[in-house]
């Protein structure tokens, strides 16, 4: 045991005395390491990531997580990725109650980080699948949103866009209203816009290292087959589900053909990739930004809201409210054994 370990750190001290990937106890200032790791399936894990953290944002968190009867039993420091700064897991044993996502972050914008808490957390290092939206989660834009651009309707399909992505207006019902506004559009300038897509920062690289730990990646999407197809191919995609539009004499009709990739039909291609894949349901994830996500993140092991609106982040498991989704490995690699028990 190290004298560092055992030493009373000053409150604005860092916290590079902690070493990477090991699990602490820690009361009245002091951390001292433990022999073991937490048990994966039991009490919760409060990450705090993207912020410059010192111990006086250790005591801060923990006496925030004991104001919501979660005592910390062990804190670790890790860092996923090069491409990540450390963060810190807060693990409370014997809790079993989340704190809703929206108050995480109104205490996490007060340190400037963010924090989320993750039970039974999915393990990286194993065989996993993600299914992630494709609109303002694998891209930063609403693609229904630009054609309407292109058609000088933009106006009229945003405000609908708006609503069904806060869940005030059913996603179908949307879709067909705003598909109608792009009747006449040119193919071709739909694939102009399809060969500029813009990725959300941080998923070219969080789909590279999932792959080379196995992962299978899916998109599940509201938009259209055209994009979310360029998007497989820019992030090496095993399949995508979305939706078909009609064209004819290369102008779009302003119709939808076939099942419409909804809610409900979004949680549907999770399930049946996850029994195909032979997956636990643990080593599922699903990420997106709108309500005609829930479902679908509601189902998955890990749901995740990226970017999303407060109805979206208030219900999911976890949220990443800014930066770059590379920051999902802080919720799938934290320093675990497949069998540990503290």
């Amino acid at each position: 045991m190290s004298q560092t370990s055992m030493a009373q750190p000053t409150a604005d001290q860092p916290l590079a005395h902690l070493t990477l990937n090991k699990w602490f106890s820690y009361q009245d200032g002091v951390f001292l390491p433990l022999n073991n790791t937490p048990n994966r399936q039991q009490g919760l894990f409060s990450i705090a990531f993207a912020g410059d953290f010192n111990m006086s944002d250790v005591d801060n968190i923990i006496d925030f997580l004991a104001k919501n009867n979660q005592t910390v039993t062990a804190i670790c420091q890790y860092q996923p990725d090069l491409g990540l700064a450390p963060a810190l897991c807060f693990y409370a044993q014997n809790a079993d109650q989340a704190i809703n996502p929206l108050i995480l972050e109104k205490f996490s914008n007060t340190l400037d980080c963010q924090l989320v808490q993750v039970a039974t957390p999915p393990n990286l290092y194993e065989p996993g699948l993600l299914v992630m939206d494709m609109d303002s989660t694998a891209i930063t834009i609403e693609c229904i949103d630009e054609i309407a651009r292109l058609a000088d309707v933009y106006d009229d399909v945003a405000s609908v866009t708006a609503l069904a992505m806060a869940g005030k207006l059913d996603f179908s019902e949307s879709l067909n209203q705003r598909v109608a506004k792009l009747e006449g559009i040119e193919k071709s300038l739909i694939e102009d816009l399809k060969s500029a897509l813009p990725l959300m920062p941080g998923i070219k690289v969080l789909c590279q290292i999932l792959k080379q730990h196995d992962w299978y990646l899916a998109i599940a999407s509201g938009g259209f087959v055209p994009f979310a197809e360029r998007v497989q191919e820019l992030i090496n995609l095993d399949e995508v589900h979305a939706n078909v539009l009609e064209f004819k004499d290369n102008k779009l009709t302003g119709k939808v053909l076939g099942t419409i990739v909804d809610a409900q039909q979004k949680a549907v291609v999770l399930e049946s990739l996850q029994k195909k894949l032979g997956l636990e349901k643990i080593q599922t994830v699903a990420i997106g930004d709108g309500a005609n996500d829930l479902v679908m993140m509601a189902k998955a092991g890990l749901g995740v809201a990226v970017h999303g609106k407060p109805k979206v982040v208030e219900q999911a498991q976890a949220a990443i409210c800014r930066g770059s989704l590379l920051q999902l490995l802080y919720m799938l690699a934290i320093p675990l054994n497949k069998e540990s028990n503290i």
